[in-house]
């Protein structure tokens, strides 16, 4: 059965050799289809993990609580207004009474120009706490975060990120120097680690953090103790959606929110936002390997109909075959290695131009596609299967020829 197979391999290399152009034309249907296969699948793993690493760069195990609309004195009012205010007091209860949540910041935020030197940039403000790095997992690469006492004093002092660092320092060292936002200056402490893009959008390094209490006094007033946004974060990945029980439960308990009502807030774990942009790829990855399927299934019956050709063009030759003693099933493999021989071709030409779309993808797309090992096996197992399933019926037209009349055949 081994040197049967080798014969036919033979034979079927020889035939393909011997119609280069034809063998060519008949594998570009598999190797589109195989191309684009490996190209999405990649490109899906990899959006995947730069999706998992763009929500860790949100925090451990990071919740969101976010303040909205309520309803008061029986219409709908808006975010911001008496009931639907998050507080600082909030936060604070929130770690005091919840056994699953370890460690909460404030977050208001505004967009706004900074100078320094007669350098001017719009940027954002994040006004917060101490803990705010912490909740982020967000280290300093120089300099150092405020002490409670600059958040008590409203003291005008900040951090700023690598993109303000670059866009408003540019070589000047920026730790002790004094940056100018409106009417007022204030003391640049730190430099935050880059964080990248966040999975939302926007630049997380292009920002300039500062107490609540400063942010709240000179750039966006607001009643004191309010806190805009809190973002917690769970004593463990294990249990945050217990921890966003517990905050719903004490905030419900806080806002007097009755049963059956709307609450005032909005709490968002790390776990829906990752099965939002999940939910998101995996759509578009169905839809682009539905196309890639199309390829497939164009490029197969591409290879059917060239061995349906393959068999008239040779009917004398099988005749030959069988009148010296060849069996059905000899002329069955024969044709049906050769069917397999075409398909896999166009698979590992379809693997090798993958390869190289993956490199020019990720640099153009900023994160790295991923060809996984079993994307290379699934690759190569599609089209040995596609050459058996269309070459089948080619072969198995061949090896039912009558010998007498593939004889006469000219």
């Amino acid at each position: 059965m081994l040197s049967m197979t080798l014969s036919s391999l033979w034979l079927a290399l020889r035939a393909v050799r011997r119609n280069a152009l034809r063998a060519a034309l008949t594998v570009l249907g598999i190797l589109i289809g195989i191309t684009a296969v490996v190209v999405v699948t990649a490109l899906g793993t990899g959006a995947s993990k730069a999706v998992e690493a763009q929500i860790a760069n949100l925090g451990s195990n990071a919740i969101i609580i976010f303040p909205q609309a309520a309803n008061v004195s029986g219409a709908r009012g808006q975010t911001g207004l008496v009931g639907s205010r998050l507080t600082v007091e909030d936060g604070e209860a929130l770690v005091r009474e919840a056994t699953s949540i370890r460690t909460w910041a404030p977050v208001r935020r505004a967009p706004i120009q900074a100078v320094f030197e007669g350098r001017n940039v719009s940027t954002s403000a994040i006004g917060t706490n101490r803990d705010y790095l912490t909740v982020r997992a967000w280290k300093l690469i120089k300099g150092e975060i405020w002490d409670v006492a600059a958040e008590n004093i409203k003291d005008k002092v900040c951090v700023i990120g690598t993109t303000v660092r670059d866009n408003l320092f540019g070589t000047v060292d920026p730790i002790g120097q004094r940056l100018r936002i409106g009417r007022h200056t204030y003391r640049v402490l730190g430099i935050l680690e880059s964080k990248g893009q966040a999975s939302f959008g926007g630049d997380q390094d292009d920002v300039i953090l500062m107490p609540l209490g400063t942010f709240s006094s000179h750039i966006s007033w607001a009643p004191p103790g309010t806190a805009g946004a809190l973002i917690v974060s769970a004593t463990s990945e294990e249990v945050t959606e217990r921890a966003v029980e517990q905050a719903t439960a004490i905030l419900k308990q806080r806002h007097r929110i009755g049963p059956g009502k709307e609450p005032d807030f909005s709490i968002r774990s790390q776990a829906e936002f990752q099965a939002t942009q999940q939910s998101i790829l995996g759509a578009l990855s169905a839809l682009l390997l539905s196309v890639a399927a199309v390829s497939l299934l164009v490029g197969g019956i591409g290879v059917m109909n060239i061995m349906l050709v393959s068999v008239t063009e040779r009917t004398q030759e099988i005749g030959i075959r069988m009148a010296i003693g060849a069996r059905e099933g000899d002329i069955l493999l024969q044709f049906l290695v050769e069917a397999v021989v075409l398909s896999l071709l166009g698979g590992l030409a379809g693997l090798a131009l993958s390869y190289g779309l993956v490199r020019i993808l990720s640099k153009a797309l900023g994160f790295k596609l991923v060809i996984e090992p079993q994307a290379v096996g699934v690759a190569v197992a599609t089209s040995c299967l596609l050459g058996v399933v269309f070459g089948f019926f080619p072969a198995r037209r061949a090896a039912r020829l009558d010998p007498i009349q593939a004889l006469r055949r000219e």
